[in-house]
């Protein structure tokens, strides 16, 4: 049986994350910081040399507690949210399960309970707003033309932001209208092009020319024309906030607002569940279910039916 502390064996998780399980570079990352955290508080508690065996429920809850009182790091300096709480246990979970791989003795994973989630709205936006998105990038300009194509594909496909800028150009199938995809956890799987992301696509394409591989590259800083840098999250992130603003859009739409307002699409023109399931990368369907309530229409037509208030 290992002598190892906790601090000492969160190293071996990391390393077991990148080689054995083939996280991405984020997902370690994130680990790292989320686990940084325990052992801190750890070591400010005295228990810098506490081993996993010695881990208590006791311990978890008094963990537990310091997570609901901690504040935000940031300007605001408010509590943490329960969501981000979760965030930091969910960490903790998936070290104790690496533990218990290795036979090392401890807590069982479901003994650290997660706080429940703050219902939070569903932010999406409707036909119009999409169609006014789509169309305010100036297409008569190299950017604009890229711009027009990134938001087309965002609705067009609901990939997340960090599977987009990962696509390279021979990602794309224009003969069958498919984009090859590497999701959460390496998984594969197949998105759709629209006839109008399609379009603007094989535009933007065309007006290409670098040689690099990237689906989208920024435009600013090139060093040459064969020097194309591939776009990053952050950079989207911007492009999304900047033409929302120049059309006036009260909501103010993400990436992940396009993701939202693809499924919302799909599903109150009539796309079952578990198709929509299917092209989010959504592993468990009851994910995919946070749109539903937003989307039946047959309970629009119950309430307009049998509410005396609609007579």
């Amino acid at each position: 049986m290992t002598k190892k502390t906790i601090l000492e064996l969160i190293p071996d998780f990391l390393d077991y994350c990148q080689v054995e399980k083939g996280l991405s570079p984020l997902t370690v990352r994130n680990y790292h910081f989320y686990l940084a955290e325990l052992a801190q508080w750890l070591t400010s508690q005295g228990l810098e040399n506490l081993t996993p065996s010695r881990l208590s429920p006791e311990t978890i809850w008094d963990y537990r507690l310091y997570l609901s009182r901690r504040k935000s790091r940031n300007k605001s300096q408010k509590p943490l949210k329960r969501v981000t709480q979760n965030y930091f246990l969910v960490a903790v979970r998936a070290f104790l399960k690496f533990c218990l791989k290795r036979g090392i003795k401890t807590l069982a994973a479901d003994q650290v309970e997660l706080p429940k989630k703050e219902p939070r709205p569903l932010k999406f936006l409707d036909s119009e707003q999409v169609e006014r998105l789509l169309a305010a990038p100036d297409v008569l300009t190299k950017t604009g033309l890229r711009d027009r194509a990134i938001l087309e594909t965002l609705f067009s496909t609901g990939l997340r932001v960090a599977e987009l800028v990962s696509l390279n150009k021979e990602d794309l199938n224009f003969n069958t209208d498919e984009v090859a995809v590497i999701g959460k956890g390496n998984k594969p799987r197949v998105v759709f092009l629209s006839t109008s992301a399609k379009k603007w696509l094989q535009e933007y394409l065309e007006s290409r020319e670098d040689s690099d591989s990237a689906l989208f590259v920024q435009y600013k800083g090139r060093k040459s024309a064969d020097a194309g840098l591939r776009l990053t999250t952050r950079s989207v992130e911007r492009i999304v906030a900047k033409h929302a603003r120049a059309v006036g859009l009260v909501v103010k739409p993400t990436p992940h607002t396009l993701r939202h307002s693809f499924a919302t699409d799909l599903l109150i023109h009539g796309a079952d569940l578990r198709s929509v399931q299917e092209m989010l990368g959504h592993t468990n369907v009851a994910t995919t279910q946070i749109y539903t309530h937003v989307t039946n229409k047959q309970l629009k037509e119950v309430h307009k039916a049998f509410h005396s208030g609609n007579e």
